[in-house]
């Protein structure tokens, strides 16, 4: 199974593709798409749709996790936010994905077993169950790929629930 996942935002989206077979993970990418806030928003929307469906066709994921917008302190921001997840949304159903969301309590609590994780934590649990020598930067692919291994995590329970 190759899940995407996904850290929505409007400036920048991070996002990581991680491989899951028979309990092991093979980190296949990692990154961001950025967007200017000189851009008109519509085209900045735009940008996000046709990145996130460019590597979907690229690394053929069959299932996308993406990052629930729990709060934030800026309305404004949080309408962008939310306009961007709908986009990404809309990307990954155009491509054929099965899509899951998850809050950060549970990515935080699926990575390292405690819900109020710092950002850190998180990014060292990613280092060390991907094998990696330092976290991915910028720390919005490290986010998307913490919410990757949630998914791959909870999928697990699901087939042991089922």
């Amino acid at each position: 199974m190759i899940v995407l996942g996904i850290d929505p935002g409007i400036a920048t989206t991070g996002y990581g593709l991680i491989e899951s077979s028979s309990g092991n993970y093979k980190l296949l990418s990692y990154g961001k798409i950025s967007t200017s806030p000189k851009d008109p928003f519509p085209e900045r929307l735009e940008k996000i749709f046709e990145d996130i469906k460019e590597i979907a066709a690229s690394f053929k994921p069959s299932e996308m996790a993406v990052e629930k917008i729990f709060f934030a302190k800026n309305v404004k921001t949080a309408l962008n936010v939310s306009q961007a997840r709908g986009v990404i949304l809309l990307a990954g159903a155009k491509s054929g994905l099965s899509i899951f969301e998850y809050t950060p309590l549970e990515i935080k609590l699926a990575i390292t077993g405690f819900g109020q994780a710092t950002k850190d934590q998180v990014g060292k649990m990613v280092v060390r169950l991907l094998n990696l020598k330092e976290p991915p930067k910028p720390d919005d692919a490290a986010d998307a790929l913490a919410c990757a291994l949630c998914h791959i995590h909870s999928a697990k329970m699901r087939k042991i629930g089922a």
